[in-house]
C-alpha cells in the first residue's frame, strides 16, 4: 500500500518541522515549503492525499490558497493551520470548504486527530461543485456590495456569515470573499464598475 502524501504550507520553519516530525512518525510522506506561491503550484501539479495550510502568509493568503486548490483538486482535503489570532478565519475557512483547523501550538495529538479526520471525511462524502450555480444570487451579492457600504464592512470583517441570506454555495462564496473578478466574470459576464471596485478592494485588502 502506497504511504500517504502531505503537503505542508507555512511561513514558519518550525512549524514544517513539527508537522515532518509527527506525521513521518506515522510512516506518511510530508512535504513542506514556507513560500504560500511554490506552495500552491506543488498542491496543484503533485498527487496529495492531505494540505495543511496556514492561513496568514505574506505571499498568498490561506483562503486563496483553499480556493485555488479546492476549485482544481475538489476531493482533496485542506486542513488549515492557524494562530489564536485567527482561529475565527479558521472556523470561516471550515465554512468555507476546508476540512477541519488546528491552533498553533499544536499537540502530536491534536495534529493527528485533525489530519485522520480530515482524511475520513474526504473519503465519506462527494466533493463540493466548483462550477457556478446560482448565478443570480451572486449577481445579487455583487449589486448589493456596489450600492451599500455596511454590506461591504460586513463582507470584510464577518466573511461568510455575511453571506447567509443567500443560497450560496462555498466556492461561490470563496469567489466572492476573495475578490476573484477573472473567475466571476467568466461565469456572469462583465461587472459594472462598482462591483469591480469592491471585487478589487477585496483583493487588496489584508484577508481574513
Amino acid at each position: 500500500m502506497a504511504k500517504q502524501r502531505v503537503l505542508v504550507i507555512d511561513d514558519e520553519q518550525i512549524v514544517l518541522d513539527s508537522v515532518h516530525r509527527v506525521l513521518s512518525a506515522e510512516g506518511v510522506e510530508v512535504a513542506g515549503t514556507l513560500s504560500a506561491r511554490e506552495g500552491l503550484a506543488m498542491a496543484l501539479a503533485q498527487p496529495w492525499d492531505l494540505l495543511l495550510s496556514d492561513i496568514r502568509m505574506p505571499e498568498i493568503g490561506g483562503m486563496r490558497v483553499l480556493r485555488d486548490v479546492k476549485r482544481a483538486k475538489p476531493a482533496l482535503p485542506v486542513v488549515i493551520i492557524t494562530g489564536y489570532a485567527t482561529v475565527s478565519s479558521a472556523v470561516q475557512a471550515m465554512k468555507l470548504g476546508a476540512a477541519d483547523y488546528v491552533e498553533k501550538p499544536f499537540t502530536p495529538d491534536g495534529l493527528l486527530a485533525a489530519v485522520h479526520a480530515a482524511l475520513a471525511s474526504a473519503g465519506s462524502r462527494a466533493p463540493e461543485r466548483q462550477d457556478l450555480v446560482h448565478r443570480e444570487e451572486v449577481l445579487r451579492v455583487l449589486e448589493r456590495a456596489g450600492k451599500d457600504g455596511s454590506f461591504v464592512a460586513e463582507l470584510f470583517y464577518a466573511g461568510a456569515d455575511a453571506l447567509e441570506g443567500y443560497t450560496l454555495t462555498g466556492p461561490e462564496k470563496l469567489a466572492i470573499l476573495t475578490g476573484d473578478i477573472r473567475w466571476i466574470e467568466e461565469h456572469v459576464g462583465a461587472l459594472a464598475p462598482a462591483q469591480r471596485r469592491w471585487l478589487e478592494q477585496r483583493l487588496s485588502a489584508e484577508i481574513w
